[in-house]
């Protein structure tokens, strides 16, 4: 039993997709014209698809696919949009924010997105800036074997804290500084752990992923073991395919 239809993401033309290519529930992806737009579609067979990681990762690698194709240009949905009929498609979309689509497909022709994910171990670097900064070393440790007033204690935590928030934002302005001038766009996110000091999402052009690539195994080297890269070199613009 279908339940209408799930879309994946719109081409400015129709294009060859991979052959027996399959998305979520193993439908097969199919292509719709409306107003010129080129929706990827396959049947629903849930009223709601759950964002689980599963049918996450169904719904980017038929994005992904199609980039791979040869369709670089390609302007992704959110995930779980699923739709009755075609009409609400042209009522709410097509025709209501048509130039806006156009607007869109100019800004990311010719580019792609790549993502950054930066981490450390907050207590490796603690030791290494306590190793580091001698004025804070002998600050607390003339506070060792002492009763604390709440004073003090608030007090040394506060200038640990300013330091290692510093220190945080020295490695996250190196990667800018690196980074950034490669970038037609930048969108920094939200960290997602504690361990998390930089995410950010970068929208280049195709061909300049190569000498990006090698800026981020430069900045791999430079750091060593104090941090851990995440570099994802190729998905499908979710960062920046908002209408306005």
């Amino acid at each position: 039993m279908a339940y209408g239809l799930y879309l994946y993401g719109i081409l400015p033309a129709a294009a060859e997709l991979p052959s027996d290519l399959e998305g979520l529930d193993q439908q097969p992806v199919q292509m719709h014209t409306i107003d010129g737009f080129v929706f990827l579609y396959s049947e629903a067979q849930q009223e709601r698809y759950l964002a689980s990681r599963r049918n996450l990762l169904g719904h980017e690698r038929v994005l992904e696919q199609v980039m791979q194709q040869g369709s670089r240009t390609l302007l992704p949905l959110q995930f779980g949009m699923t739709i009755d009929d075609w009409d609400a498609v042209q009522g709410q979309l097509t025709l209501p924010q048509g130039d806006n689509l156009k607007q869109l497909f100019a800004r990311l022709e010719g580019r792609r997105e790549v993502g950054i994910k930066v981490f450390w171990e907050a207590e490796q670097e603690l030791a290494a800036l306590m190793q580091e900064n001698e004025s804070l070393r002998a600050q607390r440790d003339r506070l060792e074997g002492k009763a604390l007033s709440m004073d003090q204690v608030v007090a040394i935590g506060q200038a640990i804290e300013q330091s290692m928030t510093v220190r945080k934002q020295q490695i996250v302005d190196r990667f800018r500084a690196v980074l950034n001038p490669l970038a037609v766009e930048t969108v920094e996110n939200e960290n997602l752990s504690e361990a998390m000091i930089y995410n950010a999402a970068y929208l280049i052009a195709w061909e300049a992923e190569a000498e990006f690539g090698e800026q981020v195994e430069d900045l791999d080297q430079q750091f060593g073991s104090r941090l851990r890269i995440r570099y994802n070199n190729f998905t499908a613009p979710f960062n920046f395919a908002q209408l306005p």
